[in-house]
């Protein structure tokens, strides 16, 4: 199967104050039509970073990203971005905040009826047609990023781009969000890659788990398949064997293979002691 997307030996590099900083090196990734992919791994590992070159938002320092052929050098429609913040414009309705980006993407290829119909139609799928004349400070947060997602499901991408879209979201309403999520994806078949800290998040809905080793010089550490059959259903899977094997070895990956060891601060009082404090702990 030929890729939709290949991300080709990407190096990003950020000059900084102290001299050249290494975000990534020799990242090479490719994706193919319809695949749900994670991208996971502690802060810093430059997830982000490969999300916004895909985006067209960086421009990586050495290698490149070629999507149906082309090389991607700056953001377009075909790659829409959902991010954690829904960035919904305020004084303008569900409805309204979709329609400008149909509008942008559609203004020469439909007509006023067509563009009704497809808003309607995308609001509709994330379960918010009944709040489309409603504006951002009368709805949840939940309702909020589903606004988000339809706007960017409105602009027909083939590929759909999230950064860690419901790490806002109190658990509950994540849990629904991401429901709705695999029926948009079983529905339209489209390309996603997301970025997440959440490991069940990420074996609940991916093809492959990519898991990026930590900064700086970040790059893919291992890629895990989740042969899971679809649709998925949270409840069946907490006492599915595979899925916690597959859960295992995400964490093993993190916290043993990568684990990331935060530098203790220690207070003024702890700088003044001068006896070890011992803990039964």
């Amino acid at each position: 199967m030929n890729p939709i997307l290949d991300i080709s030996h990407i190096d990003m590099v950020f000059p900084t104050p102290k001299g050249d900083f290494t975000a990534l090196k020799d990242v090479n990734l490719q994706i193919n039509k319809g695949e749900y992919i994670s991208l996971i791994g502690h802060s810093g590992c430059g997830k982000s970073t490969v999300l916004n070159i895909v985006a067209g938002l960086h421009q990586a320092t050495s290698g490149g990203v070629i999507l149906n052929g082309a090389e991607v050098k700056e953001p377009g429609p075909e790659r829409a971005v959902v991010f954690q913040n829904h960035s919904l414009l305020p004084w303008l309705t569900a409805y309204q905040n979709v329609e400008l980006a149909v509008k942008q993407v559609f203004a020469k290829k439909m007509n006023k009826k067509e563009m009704q119909e497809w808003i309607e139609y995308n609001l509709t799928l994330v379960h918010m047609d009944h709040a489309m004349e409603k504006r951002p400070d009368e709805i949840s947060g939940g309702m909020k990023q589903r606004v988000g997602i339809a706007r960017a499901l409105a602009m027909q991408p083939e590929i759909l781009l999230m950064d860690e879209p419901f790490g806002a979201l109190d658990a509950l309403t994540r849990a629904h969000m991401q429901d709705s999520l695999m029926e948009i994806q079983a529905e339209l078949n489209n390309t996603v890659i997301m970025i997440t800290h959440d490991v069940d998040e990420a074996v609940l809905l991916s093809d492959r788990i990519i898991m990026m080793t930590n900064g700086p010089e970040a790059t893919i550490g291992e890629i895990l398949e989740i042969d899971l059959d679809r649709p998925r259903s949270r409840l069946d899977l907490a006492k599915d064997e595979k899925y916690n094997r597959y859960r295992a070895q995400v964490l093993e990956f993190l916290y043993k293979k990568q684990r990331k060891v935060e530098p203790m601060r220690k207070s003024k009082t702890e700088n003044k002691v001068k006896t070890p404090i011992t803990s039964n702990l």
